[in-house]
């Protein structure tokens, strides 16, 4: 007899039935994914619509709905390659400097005579002085404005660098502050496209910085390579100005301090708007798609403590004068103030369809980008394509499956039954643990599929061998020749598995997109194999010994 404590036999089929339960939803994938998609939109939009709940109903709410992502190969997608015009940082930057270089000089006034900025390319300020002698004190007060940079590689450099060319000072960026700036400029271009991609809805984008201005951008499962960009591409600045006065043309003469902006959805409509907004974008703190009191589509938003005390107080203020909502330089609409709002909340209204409102929200709350971006290379990969891919995979992975099966019947009879039988255990549970992780399933993925398929068969091999050279060598039973069978073939598995997966861990860390995806995969099919070639073939091959008892066994 052979035996198996009973809690070990609970615990194993345990894992195999969670294994098959979380793997069930990838049999019905469009039925499942329908189901999510109308829930994360109901939980978006706080509210249930019909068709969605018509959804969410094609699924039972207590089955587990986890499914294993399809990368950009599979389901088709777009694919971007931005390039990242740091320089545009370097030219503001600059211009918000000017300011302070304008006061400080003209403290030095005595010294330095009048000064004027000259025309200059971007990221350089030139400002000429009437009086050259004293362009010593102008270089010190203009150099007391700068600030040490903050980064490891810059310490003990200051932020600016000041020369002087005849009558004319020259202020730059320091090449310390381009380097720290260009950092932050791609860090936060990454945060910021990734907010985007993320809120509105894609799964598993990949968004990696390649380079030193470059940001790779995949996206499985959006429409175009176009659409793509209008999502990330948009400069989205959203300011709240007060307004002057409205026109049916563009006001050259707006008057200092003013803006004169065209509306957005007014044909011939201009409003002149004081050029200083009383609360920005910065201080949102969330937008996102809502109804307005008619039940047209609009944009919900909520200020931060500061934002929304300084837009309390100057509604308070201003009851009954227009307040303009600009966005990107057009006016949205420009409501009349009909009293005080507190607590810094709001909608945004205008015709909006359902699907621009949101679009609107997405972009508000991930901010405006630090830098334009050029797109290098951009493409756009067709479902069908990644549908043919999927077909491709499907009958690779049958193909292979069913070869290994009937040459581990054909080697090994009854047992070659069983540790088919374990291979269709071990195939649900790489899929149940890749849907309770969100792993996403690339081309290099299900080649990691085929390739645990040969792997998990491997162990079963080894054991059955082991299993012969007990039984060659006189075991006192068949049980015996089993048990020695399974336990001197363990540490081989073992090893061979644990040099795999380390390798599998190397691609993982230092592998990018479809490398990764293949890393996983293995990764998985490896412990899962493992698994099940030292636990529930065994556990099967006790249960059939048990039962019919053999005098002799054939292996």
């Amino acid at each position: 007899m052979l035996y198996t404590p009973l809690w070990k036999k609970i615990l194993i089929w345990a894992v195999v039935a969670l294994g098959i339960l979380f793997a069930i939803p990838n049999l019905f994938y469009g039925r499942v994914e329908a189901r999510n998609d109308a829930a994360d939109a109901a939980e978006k939009a706080g509210f249930v619509t019909t068709e969605q709940q018509a959804a969410m109903d094609e699924w039972p709410s207590w089955m587990p709905s986890g499914l294993v992502n399809l990368g950009l190969d599979l389901r088709g997608g777009a694919h971007l390659l931005a390039e990242v015009q740091v320089a545009d940082v370097y030219k503001t930057r600059l211009d918000g400097l000017w300011p302070e270089v304008r006061d400080a000089l003209r403290d030095q006034r005595d010294a330095v005579g009048s000064i004027r900025r000259q025309p200059s390319e971007p990221g350089t300020l030139r400002v000429e002085i009437s009086k050259p002698e004293g362009m010593a004190a102008a270089v010190d007060a203009v150099k007391a404005l700068a600030s040490p940079v903050t980064t490891l590689t810059g310490a003990g450099s200051s932020d600016l660098d000041v020369t002087a060319e005849g009558a004319t000072l020259i202020v730059t960026l320091s090449e310390a502050e381009r380097a720290a700036t260009d950092q932050r400029t791609l860090q936060q271009s990454l945060e910021i496209i990734r907010t985007r991609v993320d809120q509105a809805g894609t799964r598993e984008p990949t968004i990696q910085r390649q380079g030193a201005d470059r940001i790779l951008i995949q996206v499985p499962g959006i429409g175009s390579a176009t659409e793509l960009k209008q999502l990330i591409g948009t400069t989205a600045k959203l300011t709240f100005n007060p307004v002057v006065r409205r026109g049916t043309s563009e006001d050259k003469n707006p008057g200092a301090g003013n803006l004169s902006l065209p509306s957005l959805d007014e044909k011939d409509v201009w409003y002149v708007v004081e050029e200083a907004p009383v609360v920005s974008g910065e201080d949102l703190t969330n937008a996102k798609g809502d109804f307005d009191q008619n039940g047209r589509p609009a944009v919900a938003f909520k200020f931060d403590v500061s934002g929304a005390r300084r837009f309390g107080d100057y509604t308070a203020e201003n009851i009954g004068s227009p307040f303009a909502i600009v966005l990107d330089g057009k006016v949205i609409s420009a409501p009349v103030i009909q009293s005080h709002i507190a607590g810094g909340s709001g909608i945004i209204t205008g015709n909006f369809t359902v699907e621009e409102a949101n679009r609107l929200a997405v972009l508000l709350s991930a901010g405006a980008l630090p830098a334009t971006m050029t797109f290098l290379e951009e493409r756009t990969i067709g479902p069908e394509l990644g549908q043919d891919s999927i077909d491709a995979g499907r009958v690779a992975t049958l193909v292979a499956a069913g070869a290994v099966s009937l040459l581990m019947i054909a080697a090994y009879g009854l047992f070659g039954v069983i540790a088919v039988v374990a291979l269709a255990f071990n195939m649900a549970l790489i899929f149940g643990v890749m849907s309770i992780i969100g792993a996403t399933l690339t081309l290099p993925g299900i080649a990691g599929l085929v390739l645990t398929i040969g792997m998990a068969v491997d162990a079963n091999v080894l054991i059955y061998e082991r299993i012969r050279d007990e039984l060659r060598a006189g075991a006192k039973s068949a049980a015996r020749a089993i048990e020695l069978g399974f336990e001197r073939a363990l540490s081989a598995i073992i090893d061979a598995n644990v040099t795999t997966l380390i390798t599998a861990g190397v691609l993982f860390f230092l592998g990018a997109g479809p490398v990764r995806g293949f890393a996983v995969t293995l990764a998985i099919g490896i412990v899962t194999s493992v698994f099940t070639a030292t636990n529930v073939t065994k556990l099967i091959v006790t249960w059939w010994y048990n039962w019919r008892k053999p005098k002799t066994l054939v292996v």
